[in-house]
């Protein structure tokens, strides 16, 4: 069993649903409220577990009702929550969505997701160094970020860094990432790139491998040498919401098959997740990720 170790957010997600955006000052009628389970890490640990692997999660809730519902959530999926410390000082993060035409608008309050320290990493050192991939994104401080980073690069276990939310990273992170999962405009943005800068060059001037996501264009890729390009499923999107969270669990579960199957099955899986409502409600498992694979043959 493939294991995986996710440093990173614990959310609950309020999610409205509405006909369109709103603009400043205006008001219209929603569709439909609800709360849901995110967070990057959370979502990541969540897709992962589901698509056959031993999961751990190293973060933080609150100790209020939305921590209470959190917890539970990620123990009735398997995720192993020995280094998930409860604040009792803190809320839990939570993620306002608005879904509209199948896309979203997010914004997050860290809350607790803030205080996921360096220690914290350090305290989780033996479960890291048996795992087969590291994922850590970036909900969390960046000292944990880098704390990351270090202890994998440290140990000789693969860290994939999911740059979101982006921001400028120096290039001495960036080496010591296995691989980089942003999209064009994190990849720009983590690089102190112009924006308007082709994707393929933002990739070559990396100092790490990236895998690019591009939505229903599938993925790009580069470990050694030019781009290559994975193209996306045809599917019906009902919430885009967690489709990145997924591609990046699944690329950390196959990638001991090699890069290139690794990130077909990250689009497959990424493709799925995206047919249901809510970031954790549409992660396929193993079952239905081969079941859809095997009908594209």
């Amino acid at each position: 069993m493939t294991r995986i170790v996710m440093v990173g957010s614990i959310n609950m997600d309020l999610v409205t649903q509405a006909p369109r955006f709103v603009g400043p000052g205006e008001t219209i009628l929603g569709e439909r409220f609800l709360t849901v389970p995110g967070g990057k890490g959370a979502n990541q640990a969540v897709a992962a577990a589901r698509l056959g692997a031993e999961v751990a999660l190293v973060g933080a809730i609150g100790d209020d009702g939305f921590g209470q519902q959190l917890r539970a959530g990620l123990a009735a999926e398997g995720v192993d929550l020995d280094h998930v410390v409860q604040l009792a000082d803190s809320a839990s993060g939570t993620a306002s969505i608005t879904l509209a035409g199948g896309e979203n608008q997010i914004i997050v309050v860290p809350a607790a997701n803030a205080r996921v320290m360096p220690a914290q990493v350090e305290a989780a050192q033996s479960l890291i160094g048996r795992a087969d991939a590291v994922l850590v994104q970036m909900e969390i401080p960046l000292e944990t970020v880098e704390a990351t980073l270090r202890l994998g690069h440290r140990l000789g276990v693969p860290v994939i860094l999911n740059p979101a939310p982006a921001q400028k990273l120096p290039a001495e992170w960036l080496q010591l990432a296995s691989y980089l999962t942003p999209n064009q405009h994190e990849l720009a943005t983590v690089l102190g790139a112009d924006e308007s800068t082709g994707f393929h060059e933002l990739m070559r001037r990396a100092p790490c491998p990236v895998v690019l996501t591009r939505g229903g264009e599938g993925a790009w890729y580069r470990d050694a040498g030019e781009p290559v390009h994975q193209p996306g499923f045809r599917v019906e999107v009902v919430d885009s919401t967690g489709a990145g969270d997924t591609f990046n669990a699944a690329l950390a579960v196959f990638l001991r098959e090699g890069l290139p199957p690794a990130v077909r099955k990250a689009c497959a899986a990424a493709a799925l997740s995206v047919t249901k409502l809510g970031a954790q409600g549409g992660m396929p498992d193993l079952h239905e990720l081969d079941a859809f694979l095997a009908q594209q043959r």
